[in-house]
């Protein structure tokens, strides 16, 4: 029945907005939500057959065919809303307005997570806290984490970010702050906005009607428009302004000491001094920010916020997966503890291979705000939900409900019983989420599961790979199907984890280069269509048992595919699938394909035997990624299309066409068709060279410094002794060379890495386990982290001062380069 109001208890429900993260189907309200990606009024079927019973739907959606299939689940409550992501920030505005508690409200272009983390830390042991779950600061992600703000809390700190005009209007409700934090401004999402000025009086739309605002003021974007706009819809705002470059409202002061800096304040009452265990500047001014809040929040004896401030360490907010010792994965969230948090990973864990036993590893969740008798059978219920085969609890509270888990269960007091006990060598071939406050020393346990590696890793950012994802499916548009090329480690990022995100998000097809990367995945839990590339005839028996889609290109392995489906299917008992094939045409490229005058005998075969499904007709461009290439690009995309024509005609239906790389959806899109293949610029390299700031890096190669020389001018480095010193120079050796995918064109000064910021250039040659580079300008020492390849380094400029291409550095990087994959 679709009503215009559902009764809904705060306390017993919980709002969905992604049918992949169901934990609670009978307490569950789902909103859907159309977006540029996704229309969630496609996903109520599904989840009225898992058990969901009330959804919100919106008018314009319920066509006469969506009002049908609606009347069709007669057990469901509709709530009709002129726009469901609306419903869900009313919704969420109203809950909040219940509270009269302090609430820190956070936004600014960085920092915002980390400002939120530390905070909470401090305050901690005054307050039961409610917080954004890591970086929750969208439209949706905030009503998500103000939702479970109940009557124990005593303390709200919500991050707030925005990407266009008009937003914040929307989140200042839902957040309502009492204390405002404006941490910085920078570029993050400048293209949303006319300029500069006008992005933060957006942002300062959030602190409408806060008490007091903290902010830089050597931001004079921000110091300017909090002055002349802010103060005049609200003059009674009080401004903490803080500066360390001349008067403020507070001035602060940076002393260096031995185990960090020293910062004290002068101003409002503020007067004193903290030592803090950081040097750099960006932690500085977030851990400032903190300070300033605490002070506001009533922290004011000296030797007790001392004693918070000593315990700060770095905040890591990513939930990373690693490889495990004895075949085992590993998700490390170990510093993550809320509700929130551990239902995000085990929304992570799931999408692992399904193959392996799920393994949990969790400790007392700690102020929550939800009393013990509720919370731990509710954490039952969902790791129940998610499949979790084992679960190992440490902490006294978990232990109390032990017989709230259904699963086999070892529960330890404390983080040294539970590896004392040597459970932990009893786990194999498993998918092993491990979660824990702080204060359970979790690192010992992921130290003692990890599979030890040399110090070099390729760290694969998921959030990156979604977000290239999204912004090639805006290009495309929803009707268009996508093809992800998965060949080659997944151009080195590795195969299995990053077919196991997109999977998650429901790409249409995969493709590999040879049957055993299709088998790889398969073996992996990988459901989706699978394109072979280069399928040969000992591999067709392994094609038939994983269906695996060949792409035929010619006569020859056309027969023979033909010759081995007719001895080998009627063998296969009980079983009368045989997977599709894709065929490949040549239009231009003269690699692989039917040429034009080839077709009219494709066709004769084809149609002499009806019973082999084509899946898609396919071609290559030859030169998408470069405009004077264009021409020939509109001579393949007319073959094609001629050709493909032939093809329907024969088969009497049209499967399915694509001629478009990672390239092409950018430089010809008009050229779509039915569907696209997305290759390197998943992997955030722009090979057209038209929209590069839109994509974001996926992989960043890091190694660490081994040793550092102090060398006198005339000496010289590596072999060969091509590394002559010219002036006195540190020189650092780094635990990275050409066996782990480090090119040795780029030794000599020809390569750069980062080194704390600083972009050292190599000196001497290559070596096989090692390289050098000049650090003579950067502070570092021994064991400091470089940056081969990333962000600072871009992969694009490596392969410019070699003269080659991205794609080679990217499947360059050795297998033996352990893969760390992560999200924020």
């Amino acid at each position: 029945m679709i009503r215009k109001d559902i009764h809904i208890e705060p306390n017993m429900t919980y709002l969905l907005t992604d049918s992949r993260q169901l934990l609670f189907p009978d307490r569950s309200l789902f909103f859907a939500i159309r977006g540029e990606h996704h229309d969630g009024h496609r996903f109520i079927g599904e989840l009225y057959e898992k058990g969901v019973r009330r959804f919100v739907v919106e008018t314009a959606a319920l066509t006469p065919e969506l009002r049908h299939e609606l009347a069709q689940y007669p057990e469901a409550d509709f709530l009709e809303a002129g726009s469901s992501l609306k419903a869900l920030q009313e919704l969420t505005a109203r809950h909040r307005s219940r509270f009269r508690i302090p609430v820190v409200g956070i936004t600014g272009s960085n920092g915002k997570t980390i400002v939120k983390e530390w905070l909470a830390q401090v305050m901690a042991p005054d307050h039961l806290i409610q917080k954004s779950p890591k970086s929750y600061n969208s439209q949706i992600g905030v009503p998500l984490s103000v939702w479970p703000l109940n009557e124990r809390h005593t303390l709200g700190i919500f991050e707030a970010g925005v990407s266009r005009p008009g937003e914040m209007q929307n989140l200042q409700p839902i957040v309502r702050p009492t204390i405002g934090i404006f941490t910085n401004i920078g570029t993050a999402h400048d293209e949303g906005f006319r300029s500069r000025k006008q992005k933060v009086a957006e942002k300062l739309r959030l602190f409408t009607q806060t008490d007091v605002l903290i902010y830089r003021k050597s931001y004079t974007d921000i110091d300017e428009e909090t002055r002349l706009l802010l103060k005049a819809v609200h003059p009674g705002i009080r401004l903490v302004a803080w500066s360390t470059e001349g008067p403020a409202e507070v001035n602060v002061r940076y002393e260096p000491e031995s185990n960090g800096t020293r910062i004290r304040l002068e101003g409002q009452g503020k007067d004193g001094s903290v030592r803090v265990p950081f040097a750099d500047e960006a932690s500085l001014e977030n851990v400032t920010h903190v300070l300033l809040a605490a002070l506001e929040l009533g922290l004011s004896d000296p030797k007790e916020l001392q004693d918070r401030f000593d315990r700060l360490r770095p905040v890591s907010m990513r939930l990373e997966l690693r490889e495990g010792i004895r075949r085992n994965l590993l998700i490390d969230d170990s510093y993550n503890n809320d509700l929130a948090g551990l239902s995000i990973a085990l929304n992570f864990l799931s999408q692992q291979d399904n193959d392996r036993s799920k393994v949990l590893i969790l400790s007392d969740l700690l102020e929550t705000g939800t009393r013990a008798d509720e919370l731990y059978p509710a954490i039952a219920r969902m790791v129940s939900e998610k499949g979790i085969s084992r679960l190992f609890g440490v902490g006294p509270e978990i232990g109390r409900y032990r017989n709230s888990f259904s699963m086999p269960a070892r529960f330890f007091r404390t983080t040294e019983e539970l590896l004392e006990s040597e459970s932990l060598y009893t786990l194999f071939d498993s998918a092993i989420l491990v979660k824990g406050a702080r204060r359970f020393s979790f690192e010992k346990v992921i130290g003692r599961l990890v599979q030890k590696s040399h110090s070099t890793v390729l760290e694969i950012n998921l959030d990156a790979l979604t977000h290239n994802l999204n912004f090639y499916r805006n290009k495309v548009g929803a009707d268009t199907r996508i093809m992800v090329m998965v060949k080659a480690f997944a151009y080195g990022s590795g195969s299995a984890e990053v077919a196991s995100l997109l999977q998650y998000h429901r790409v249409d097809y995969l493709a590999v280069a040879y049957a055993d990367e299709g088998v790889s995945l398969r073996q992996n839990g990988i459901r989706l269509p699978i394109m072979v590339m280069n399928p040969s005839p000992e591999t067709f028996p392994y094609l038939l048992d994983n269906q695996l889609e060949p792409e035929i290109y010619s006569f020859h392995i056309l027969e023979e595919w033909l010759l081995f489906i007719g001895q080998n299917r009627p063998a296969r008992e009980g079983d009368t699938t045989v997977p599709p094939i894709h065929l490949k045409l040549d239009t231009g490229m003269h690699r692989l394909g039917f040429l034009p005058d080839e077709l009219p005998d494709l066709c004769r075969k084809l149609t002499e035997h009806p019973s082999v499904r084509v899946a898609s007709v396919f071609s290559h461009l030859v030169g998408a990624d470069e405009a004077v290439h264009t021409p020939f690009s509109q001579l393949q995309y007319e073959r094609f299309i001629s050709g493909s024509a032939q093809l329907e005609e024969a088969l009497g239906y049209r499967p399915l066409r694509h001629l478009l790389n990672s390239a092409g959806m950018i430089r010809l899109p008009e050229y779509k068709l039915d569907m696209v293949r997305l290759g390197i610029g998943l992997y955030g390299v722009e090979a057209s060279r038209m929209e590069t700031r839109q994509l974001l890096p996926v992989g960043t190669l890091k190694t660490v410094v081994s040793q550092i020389k102090e060398l006198r001018p005339g000496e010289t480095v590596g072999y060969g002794r091509k590394g002559v010193v010219t002036a006195p120079s540190r020189i650092a050796t780094l635990a990275i060379g050409y066996a782990d995918g480090y090119d040795r064109r780029l030794g000599n000064g020809v390569g750069q890495v980062c080194v704390n910021g600083i972009l050292c250039p190599t000196i001497g040659n290559i070596c096989m386990d090692m390289m050098m580079v000049d650090v003579t300008k950067a502070s570092v020492r021994e064991g400091d982290e470089v940056v081969v390849f990333g962000r600072e380094v871009p992969i694009t400029d490596l392969a410019t001062r070699i003269g080659t291409i991205p794609y080679e550095i990217l499947t360059g990087v050795s297998d033996r380069v352990k893969r760390v994959f992560y999200r924020e």
